[in-house]
């Protein structure tokens, strides 16, 4: 066996709904993905329904699961409380709630627009808040309980980082509500726990993060002590079984998972001091023209 193999057994999640925000790409698609192995219904939501449902066909083929596509937005609370009426009503309830959306970008902060700061604060922070919000009530009101809150954050989250200054922001905000709410919803039944990864590269974020030929001039694995990224299955083996009841006794928790890397050097993206002001320019460019498509 090794790090790349399927941790817990086929069952683990028979008969759980798992609503992953963020869910149409990267990590929480291959997250999704193992739930739906392992036995769970799915609900994944992004902005972009068009591309959820070609996930969603995707997935089901790939998995035999049953996968419900949900557009939302989660800065708007209102469409939060869409995805909790259609999950409800496709099957019936939700167990699980992974706050996994999610948006970053590198920029020296001086550079940064108050609007630029303001849009990773509210996908990030307020996103999280408003799904943990809509979901919370519903449980507390229907009094359901064994239920569980997994948010995804970042080592940076605790340590700060330069370059991603409204990222790290928002989710050090995240982690104080996981600890927070771990104590506070115990009694309503509810478990909050944290992941924070280290680098696990995917297309559309890491394209973002480091255009062009960034990532051959900062290579993320010489940073980690193992000298290597994260492969998706790792971080799917883990999040499957904190959001199981193997992990029943798990509240307020927040796992690393980065090779070490946080330990070696404080900060994912403080290596970022050696670009010159002139870079600066032509990532922005660059960046600016890639959304733009």
């Amino acid at each position: 066996m090794n790090y790349k193999d399927k941790m817990l057994r086929d069952d683990a999640l028979k008969d759980k709904t798992i609503v992953v925000t963020g869910g149409g790409s990267g990590l929480g698609k291959a997250m999704a993905a193992y739930f739906l192995e392992l036995g769970a219904n799915v609900v994944i939501t992004s902005r972009n329904f068009e591309k959820l449902k070609t996930v969603q066909a995707e997935l089901e083929s790939q998995t035999g699961g049953s996968v419900l596509p949900v557009a939302c937005d989660v800065r708007h609370y209102n469409e939060v409380e869409q995805v909790v009426l259609a999950s409800i009503e496709r099957f019936g309830k939700v167990d699980v709630l992974l706050n996994n959306a999610a948006g970053n970008f590198i920029s020296p902060t001086e550079r940064l627009s108050s609007n630029a700061f303001d849009t990773i604060i509210d996908i990030v922070l307020k996103g999280t808040k408003n799904c943990t919000l809509a979901f919370g009530k519903h449980w507390i009101e229907k009094k359901e309980t064994n239920k569980t809150v997994l948010n995804i954050v970042t080592t940076y989250a605790w340590t700060g980082s330069a370059y991603v200054v409204p990222s790290a922001t928002a989710k050090a905000g995240v982690l104080a509500m996981t600890r927070s709410l771990a104590v506070e919803w115990a009694k309503y039944g509810m478990r909050f726990n944290a992941i924070a990864p280290g680098p696990f590269p995917t297309k559309g974020a890491w394209d973002r993060l480091l255009p062009g030929d960034l990532k051959e001039k900062f290579d993320l694995a010489k940073k980690v002590p193992l000298q290597r990224v994260g492969d998706h299955q790792e971080l799917a083996n883990l999040a499957a079984y904190l959001v199981s009841d193997f992990s029943a006794y798990i509240n307020g928790e927040v796992i690393t998972i980065d090779g070490g890397e946080w330990l070696k050097g404080a900060g994912q993206f403080n290596l970022l001091e050696a670009v010159p002001e002139p870079m600066w320019d032509m990532l922005e460019a660059m960046i600016r023209s890639k959304k733009e498509k």
